[in-house]
């Protein structure tokens, strides 16, 4: 079963719309924006002295800081995780960028359209980093379209 877009009823996994409200449902839109929420699995004292913790996670590097830091709050230990995964996902990407890129540009810099094309595809960290940031200063545990099931850390 899945939720509405609009009014959050269940209905039917294949529904093209809503049998209670009528709205149109773009399902592959919600699978992947439909990540699961674990913020009932924190507490509401740890959930608000790790909030700064839990942003500085998705800033690059400085992932480490609460990784080091706040090795005892279960809720920055989350978003530790995820931007740990984030920053690799990153660093794998732009390696393969690198690579293709060189290889591109040593086929003929006349497809050089193709490398466009691909360092386009780097918006979407942005957009990662964005969602985690706003579910950190939300007080929420909720993992990142796509990356987020993955877990490094323990």
């Amino acid at each position: 079963m899945v939720k509405c877009n609009k009014c959050g009823a269940d209905m039917a996994e294949n529904a093209v719309y809503c049998p209670f409200c009528g709205a149109p449902q773009n399902s592959q839109q919600q699978n992947i924006m439909d990540t699961p929420d674990t913020t009932s699995q924190y507490t509401r004292t740890d959930i608000e002295s790790n909030k700064a913790m839990a942003v500085l996670s998705y800033l690059g590097i400085l992932v480490l800081v609460p990784i080091l830091a706040a090795k005892n709050s279960p809720f920055a230990r989350f978003h530790a995780n995820q931007g740990l995964v984030l920053c690799i996902t990153a660093i794998l990407y732009s390696i393969a960028y690198t690579v293709i890129n060189a290889i591109v540009l040593a086929i003929s810099w006349r497809l050089m359209f193709i490398s466009t094309i691909l360092g386009l595809l780097g918006i979407v960290f942005t957009v990662w980093v964005i969602i985690g940031i706003i579910n950190a200063v939300n007080g929420k545990a909720k993992e990142l379209p796509i990356i987020g099931k993955y877990r490094i850390l323990k």
